[in-house]
C-alpha cells in the first residue's frame, strides 16, 4: 500500500470532531442522568477513596480519574466532576479539531482516557455499542496520531502504515461482524430479506425522510436488504486485496453505505471515518487536483495494467454473480416486482461460517505480517546508522504493540463461531481478559435482529393528579405523538430516549434506570424533566409534578401514503398493546420496593454544595446551556468549527495571494541595487547582470525567486 499520510490526517481530523461531538453531547445530559437527583446519580457508583491503597492500585481496579478529584484537592461533587472531565474533553477536541500540532497522541490519549473514566461510571447510558467502537478507535487514534507536543518528530515513520492497518482490522470487524450477526441470529427478517421493509421504522429516533422511503415498493426494499448484506459480509474481504484499485471500490461501496447511514438512521460518522484507512496519497492527491501527471505506458505496464483490469472485473463478477444465485434474485421488469429469497439454510451458513472464520483471522495475519516487515524494511533502507538504529527502535515498540492489539481482538471477534473461538491460545484469552475493562476492543454485531416486524414498540408515560384524568408527556426526540414529525438529531445522542425505545423491548424490570426516572418525574425534578422536554410550554407537568404516574406499552407503524400523493397529515398510526408499569405515586410500596431492588435508595447523605472557585465556574457554565435542547447546543457548536475553518481558509488564500504576486521587474532591479553596502561592488554588478540576461531572454518569468 502506498504512502498515507494524507488519509491518517483526514482520520485524526475526524476523529477529533468526533470526541468533540460525544463529549459535548454527553456534557448537556449530565444533571438529569446524573445529577445527584437524576435518574442513574453517580455518586451512588463512586467508590470511596481508600487512602491506604496506591493511586495506581485503584485506578487498575476502577479506571476512572473521577477517583483523582479529592485526592488533587479539587472540591467537587460527583456531578460536577464529571463536567469537569466533559468540558476538558470537548475543549481538547475542539482544538485538536483546529490547530493540527494539537492532533497529538499525547492529546488523543488524553481525550480516550477521558471518554475512558465516564464509561466507567456512565451504566447504562454509557453501554452503547457506539461507546464501545468509538473507545476502541479512540486507543488506535493514540497509536496512529504522530508524537510532537515532546519534539519527537521525527522524519522516518516507516510505522505509520503498522498502526493505520490496525484501524482497517477494526473496520472489517465492524462491517464483516456486523453482517455475519445479522445471518447467525437466525432472524426471520434477515432471512427472508424483509429487514430494510422495518428498519427505517424501527430505528432508534428515525428521521423526517425514513417516512418516505418506509412508502418505496416491497421490490426496492428487498433489494436493498440484498444490496446491504453483500455490503457488510462479501465486500469487507476486499479491504486486504493486494490489488490497489480493489481496495478503493471497497472504499466507494463501504463509504457510500455509511454516508447512507449518516442521513438514513442519525448514525455512521464513526464508521465513516474508518473508511479513511482504504485510502493513499496518491488517490487523495487526485481528488485535489495534484494527481502526478500521466506517462505513456510502455507495452509491458498497459498489458499488467489490462491483467488488473480484468482481475477486478472478475472479482465483482463474482460477487454479482453469488449475490444473484444465493438470493435467488427474479426482477419483473414489467410488472415491476422482485420475487427473492436466501438459497441456503442457516445449518448451511453455520458450517460456511466455521470455514470463513479462521481464514479471515489468517489474513489479517498475513496482512499484518506484510506490513511489518514492508515497515522494518523501510527503517533498514534509511541513511546514516543512528537514523537506522533510531528507525528499528520505533519499529519494534510500533509493531510489537500492533501484534498485541491484533491479538486480542481475535478474542471477541471469533465469538461468533464457537468452534475456532475455543482453539484460541489460552496466553491470549488472559491478556485479553486483562484489558477488558480498559475495553481496547469489542465484538460488534449491529442490528443483528430486527425488531419491530409486528410494529415499533414504544413506552408511553402519562400523568395524572387525581388518578381519573391522563395526560401524555411527549418527549423532545422518541415518537410519540403521532401528529408530530421524527425529528432531525445527529449529531447530538439523546441517551435518554435511546433507552426508552430499548426498554420497549423487554420489561419494566429489566430496566432499572426507568424506576428512577419515574421516581424523578414525581419528584418534579427538573433537571431530568429537562431531557424530556426543555421547552416548559411542552411539558404538560411545568406548574406541578404529577401525583401519579403509569407506562402503557404501544406500538407504532408508519402511516401510509394519501391518495392524491400529498405529505402526511399524521406520521404515525399506534394501537395499545399492554401495561409496561402501573400506576405509582411517591411513597408506593411498589415503588420503593423497585428502587430497593435496582439499589438506587440512597446509600450515603448528599454532600453540601462546593463553594469553591471551580464550582462556582462550573455553575455559570451549566446556567447558560441548560434550557437550550441538545441538539441546538450541538449544531452551535458545529455551526462555530465550520466558520472558524472557513476564516482559516479564506485568511490563509489572501495571505497566500499577497506572497505570490508578482512584481514588476523594474522595482525589483531597483530593488537589487539599494542592497546593503556591505555587499562587494562586483557582486551587485554581477547580480545586475544576471537580472538583466534573465529579463531579455524570458520576459514572462515575474517570479522573484527564479530571477534571483
Amino acid at each position: 500500500m502506498g504512502e498515507t499520510r494524507l488519509p491518517r490526517h483526514m482520520f485524526l481530523f475526524s476523529m477529533a470532531i468526533i470526541y468533540m461531538f460525544a463529549f459535548a453531547s454527553l456534557y448537556v445530559q449530565i444533571p438529569g442522568l446524573y445529577g445527584n437527583e437524576g435518574v442513574l446519580p453517580v455518586r451512588m457508583v463512586e467508590p470511596r477513596v481508600d487512602s491506604s491503597r496506591p493511586v495506581l492500585e485503584q485506578i487498575h481496579l476502577h479506571p476512572s480519574l473521577l477517583w483523582l478529584v479529592p485526592r488533587l484537592g479539587l472540591d467537587l461533587d460527583a456531578q460536577q466532576a464529571m463536567e469537569l472531565l466533559c468540558l476538558a474533553g470537548a475543549l481538547l477536541a475542539l482544538g485538536a479539531a483546529l490547530l493540527e500540532p494539537l492532533r497529538d497522541s499525547l492529546v488523543f490519549f488524553c481525550l480516550w482516557a477521558l471518554y475512558l473514566s465516564l464509561c466507567q461510571v456512565g451504566q447504562d447510558f454509557l453501554r452503547f455499542q457506539w461507546d464501545s467502537l468509538l473507545l476502541e478507535a479512540g486507543f488506535l487514534t493514540v497509536l496512529v496520531a504522530p508524537l510532537n507536543l515532546l519534539r519527537w518528530r521525527s522524519a522516518f515513520r516507516q510505522h505509520d502504515a503498522v498502526t493505520f492497518w490496525l484501524v482497517r482490522w477494526l473496520l472489517f470487524r465492524l462491517t464483516f461482524g456486523s453482517g455475519v450477526a445479522k445471518l447467525a441470529s437466525h432472524c426471520p427478517s434477515w432471512w427472508g430479506l424483509t429487514a430494510v421493509n422495518h428498519m427505517f421504522e424501527a430505528q432508534g429516533i428515525p428521521l423526517p425522510w425514513s417516512w418516505f422511503i418506509q412508502q418505496l415498493p416491497d421490490w426496492y426494499l428487498k433489494l436493498g436488504t440484498v444490496g446491504l448484506l453483500v455490503t457488510e459480509i462479501a465486500v469487507p474481504p476486499l479491504y486486504f486485496a493486494p490489488i490497489r484499485c480493489l481496495r478503493l471500490a471497497a472504499f466507494y461501496i463501504q463509504a457510500a453505505y455509511q454516508v447512507k447511514l449518516m442521513f438514513l438512521g442519525n448514525y455512521g460518522f464513526l464508521s465513516l471515518a474508518l473508511t479513511f484507512s482504504l485510502l493513499d496519497d496518491d488517490h487523495i492527491s487526485y481528488w485535489l487536483g495534484h494527481g502526478k501527471k500521466k506517462r505513456a505506458k510502455t507495452w509491458p505496464q498497459t498489458i499488467m495494467s489490462l491483467m488488473v483490469l480484468l482481475v477486478e472485473l472478475a472479482v465483482f463478477a463474482v460477487i454479482i454473480y453469488g449475490t444473484k444465485v444465493l438470493f435467488t434474485l427474479e426482477i419483473d421488469w414489467e410488472a415491476k416486482t422482485m420475487t427473492s429469497k436466501t438459497a441456503f439454510t442457516q445449518q448451511q451458513f453455520g458450517n460456511w461460517l466455521k470455514l470463513v472464520t479462521g481464514p479471515t483471522i489468517w489474513v489479517g495475519v498475513l496482512s499484518l505480517t506484510w506490513e511489518v516487515v514492508a515497515a522494518m524494511l523501510g527503517c533498514v533502507c534509511v541513511r546514516g546508522c543512528p537514523w537506522k538504529l533510531w528507525g528499528l527502535v520505533q519499529w519494534a515498540v510500533i509493531a510489537s504493540a500492533a501484534v498485541a492489539v491484533f491479538a486480542i481482538s481475535v478474542v471477541p471477534y471469533s465469538s461468533m463461531e464457537q468452534v475456532y473461538s475455543s482453539k484460541i491460545l489460552p496466553e491470549v484469552r488472559q491478556a485479553y481478559s486483562l484489558v477488558e475493562r480498559y475495553r481496547l476492543v469489542s465484538a460488534y454485531s449491529l442490528d443483528s435482529r430486527m425488531n419491530g416486524v409486528d410494529g415499533r414498540s414504544e413506552v408511553i408515560l402519562e400523568g395524572s393528579m387525581d388518578k381519573n384524568t391522563w395526560t401524555e408527556i411527549e418527549f423532545m426526540y422518541k415518537p410519540g405523538n403521532v401528529g408530530v414529525a421524527p425529528p432531525v438529531v445527529a449529531p447530538h445522542q439523546p441517551r435518554l430516549d435511546w433507552q426508552m425505545s430499548q426498554a420497549a423491548q423487554g420489561l419494566a424490570k429489566q430496566s432499572p434506570w426507568f424506576t428512577g426516572l419515574v421516581h424523578c418525574i414525581l419528584q418534579g425534578n427538573k433537571d431530568v424533566v429537562r431531557l424530556i422536554q426543555t421547552d416548559s410550554a411542552q411539558y404538560p407537568f411545568s406548574q406541578a409534578p404529577p401525583v401519579y404516574l403509569r407506562a402503557s406499552l404501544y406500538q407504532y407503524w408508519f402511516t401510509q401514503t394519501a391518495q392524491d400523493g400529498s405529505g402526511p397529515k399524521e406520521w404515525w398510526r399506534r394501537d395499545y398493546s399492554d401495561e409496561f408499569c402501573p400506576a405509582v405515586q411517591l411513597g408506593d410500596p411498589t415503588l420503593e420496593g423497585m428502587l430497593s431492588q435496582h439499589g438506587l435508595k440512597e446509600k450515603f447523605p448528599i454532600q453540601p454544595i462546593p463553594d469553591s472557585l471551580l464550582a462556582q465556574a462550573l455553575r455559570q457554565v451549566r446556567g447558560h446551556v441548560q434550557t437550550l435542547p441538545g441538539h441546538l447546543v450541538l449544531w452551535s457548536l458545529l455551526a462555530t468549527v465550520a466558520t472558524i475553518w472557513l476564516l482559516k481558509t479564506l485568511l490563509s488564500g489572501v495571505l497566500g495571494g499577497q506572497k505570490a504576486k508578482p512584481t514588476p521587474a523594474e522595482p525589483k532591479a531597483k530593488k537589487a541595487k539599494d542592497q546593503p553596502a556591505e555587499r562587494s561592488a562586483s557582486a551587485s554588478s554581477l547580480k545586475a547582470e544576471r537580472e538583466n540576461s534573465e529579463e531579455s531572454r524570458q520576459d514572462a518569468d515575474k517570479s522573484p525567486k527564479k530571477r534571483k
